[in-house]
């Protein structure tokens, strides 16, 4: 079991505790539609430095990654984001992931906890011929969401630049005003930030050395009193990202045991496609002849829960499945993400999902729930 720099703090705060992804980490501190709300009214803040931190560098990083990935990161401008996933030959999502241009040369790539050594891996093996270097830093950071309408006026309380300019989806690196962070990869001597977040809320994550980590999650949560801060789970990230329609790498696609596609998985826009990238090809066919499934959201509209590896019907003939399920806390009804086939797909289809042996009617939507 691995721990985070910050699960000492989880556990003297009471916080209940589970395995993910091989680490120790919070499921919730005290009821999950509590931090759920206070994220989509007010702040939360999360620890999620159990996700990967992967620095790849050298002349030859814009054209490796572009190569890598289905999109074209060459383009983005330096301290830009972007989100994409990294995909096999056969055009199979193996992770999605967040790339930060950090310089001309040089590229910050968030993979999820489970897959980060998996991603090292792969793109260890696709580097040959690139002059490039690729360095797992994933153990030396702490990482830090702010997320909520409130977490612009949390975060600035402890930096000095202005975060009202900083655009989504881009970074930048300031200093801190009550403390010093020591000489690091990613920002010198400053905080690594990124308007980003899993939570389809405004918000920031930050990436700084473990030796600062439980300073500055007690500074967050002392700057965030009077907005109404909470900390918060993994049980609330699910629920979060869920009613947005977020993908969760490992459930709702997996090479394996849940092959899908960025087509299939709603991420068509990632692609782009007048650049060559590893399974291109396959993708290209697949948007052409139109025959796959695609993933949706629903909606039900009688009393149960829906969860992973619940049938979705029209009549007797099943037309998809669930791959997430949850009560939704806004909507305080059941929703779910999963894959339907065509011609089912259509907003506003009546489906009937099959809870526990019953039949439930709800109603087909994009993933974007709330």
């Amino acid at each position: 079991m691995k721990y985070t720099a910050l699960h000492d703090v989880h556990v003297k705060m009471g916080a209940k505790m589970t395995e993910f992804a091989g680490y120790h980490m919070p499921l919730w501190y005290s009821k999950i539609t509590e931090e759920h709300m206070a994220v989509r009214k007010a702040v939360g803040i999360f620890d999620v430095s159990h996700m990967g931190d992967l620095i790849i560098e050298g002349p030859d990083a814009s054209e490796f990654l572009s190569f890598a990935l289905p999109t074209d990161v060459s383009r983005k401008e330096i301290m830009q984001a972007a989100y994409s996933a990294f995909i096999n030959h056969r055009g199979i999502l193996i992770d999605d992931t967040i790339v930060t241009r950090l310089g001309e040369n040089r590229y910050l790539v968030v993979p999820n906890a489970a897959t980060t050594d998996l991603i090292y891996h792969w793109l260890y093996s696709l580097s040959a011929g690139y002059d490039v270097e690729i360095k797992n830093v994933s153990a030396e950071f702490s990482s830090i969401a702010i997320q909520g309408p409130n977490a612009e006026k949390t975060l600035q309380k402890l930096v000095v630049e202005d975060l009202s300019g900083l655009k989504f989806f881009h970074a930048m690196v300031s200093e801190m005003k009550d403390m010093k962070i020591k000489n690091n990869e990613l920002s010198g001597e400053k905080l690594y930030i990124s308007r980003t977040g899993y939570t389809g809320e405004d918000g920031f994550e930050i990436i700084f050395p473990n030796e600062h980590a439980e300073r500055i999650w007690n500074m967050l949560l002392e700057a965030g009193k009077e907005y109404g801060i909470k900390p918060c789970g993994l049980a609330s990230r699910d629920s979060l990202r869920l009613e947005k329609g977020f993908l969760l790498s490992g459930q709702d696609f997996e090479p394996h045991h849940e092959p899908h596609t960025p087509l299939e998985a709603g991420i068509s826009w990632t692609v782009d496609w007048d650049h060559d990238f590893i399974g291109r090809d396959v993708l290209k066919k697949q948007k052409e002849e139109k025959n796959y499934v695609m993933f949706r959201g629903i909606v039900v509209k009688g009393r149960g829960i829906p969860r992973h590896g619940d049938k979705i019907f029209v009549g007797d003939e099943q037309v998809g499945y669930l791959t997430s399920g949850t009560l939704s806390p806004v909507l305080n009804v059941g929703i779910g993400l999963g894959y339907i086939k065509r011609p089912y797909t259509k907003v506003g289809t009546e489906v009937e999902v099959e809870i526990r042996n019953r039949r439930i009617p709800a109603e087909v939507r994009k993933p974007r729930l709330v």
